[in-house]
């Protein structure tokens, strides 16, 4: 398995929060969470597996050349990809979008980033505020299904938004066993942090997502919340992950068909990485 280096704390200014003006950032919450949001979602998820169609097509691979040009300064990005379900060549735009690792990243760290994106938001469980959806009070405890307080209040937050041009595949953090899987249904409202300002976790309240706990050897429950939004025709997880089974840290855990967030609340605070910065599947926590 080759050697990968991380950065320890690479700030991503094209996809921080604070980037788009108030006044828009305003609009884009309005069309998401008080139109599209208040949409039935057997609607939204109707639309978006119409939508998401186009990139199953034959035809969406006439985009992956240009689409890396635009989104990659390097041009030999894909070459540690491989991909999907043993094909020799990526036939569809989705076969770009679910890629795997030729080779997994190598970290000696027990405890590394599950995904690829933005750390758009962080903190200690005891300093999150509450939100307000739909008239209703949610806290961190809601995006993953436990009874409040029952997460401790030093354990740690994070939300990363994944933008469509990451990886995005989600891998154990740590290794341990599998404790908790749980589907919860939700809306498909937009997940792009920068039009909700200071909550964007809005989404991941609200949204449909798995919840999957892992139990260190430790004794300690990391909390995973696989989250999605418009146009993810869907979450796949592996077929032996069940409750029980024991998982390796870097082991695949889930897939995102388009669009994604994932969220985890940990024992252990990050070492290198803070709000805005970019993280990577494999990179020290």
């Amino acid at each position: 398995m080759q050697s990968v280096s991380f950065p320890t704390n690479n700030s991503d200014a094209h996809f921080t929060v604070f980037k788009v003006p108030q006044w828009r950032a305003s609009v884009y919450q309005f069309l998401s969470v008080q139109l599209w949001g208040n949409l039935p979602s057997t609607l939204q998820k109707r639309f978006s597996a119409w939508y998401s169609r186009f990139y199953t097509k034959s035809y969406s691979r006439k985009i992956i050349g240009p689409y890396l040009r635009v989104n990659y300064s390097d041009k030999n990005y894909l070459q540690k990809f491989k991909p999907p379900h043993g094909k020799a060549e990526f036939d569809t735009f989705q076969d770009f979008f679910t890629r795997e690792f030729k080779e997994l990243p190598q970290n000696q760290s027990n405890y590394v980033w599950p995904c690829e994106g933005l750390l758009c938001d962080t903190g200690r469980v005891g300093d999150t505020k509450v939100s307000s959806v739909k008239g209703d009070e949610r806290n961190i405890e809601t995006i993953f299904q436990v009874t409040q307080n029952s997460i401790p209040e030093n354990y740690f937050f994070s939300n990363v938004f994944l933008h469509n041009k990451n990886y995005h595949r989600i891998h154990a953090p740590v290794s341990g066993t599998i404790s908790r899987i749980q589907h919860v249904p939700g809306d498909l409202v937009v997940l792009r942090p920068w039009i909700y300002k200071q909550n964007p976790s809005l989404p991941a309240l609200r949204n449909e997502r798995y919840n999957i706990d892992i139990v260190d050897t430790m004794g300690r429950t990391w909390y995973l919340s696989i989250v999605g939004g418009p146009a993810v025709g869907t979450i796949a997880l592996p077929e032996k992950l069940t409750v029980g089974t024991k998982v390796h840290k870097l082991q695949e855990i889930a897939l995102f068909y388009l669009g994604s967030t994932c969220c985890m609340v940990a024992p252990e605070l990050p070492q290198y990485h803070s709000k805005n910065t970019f993280v990577e599947v494999g990179a020290t926590y």
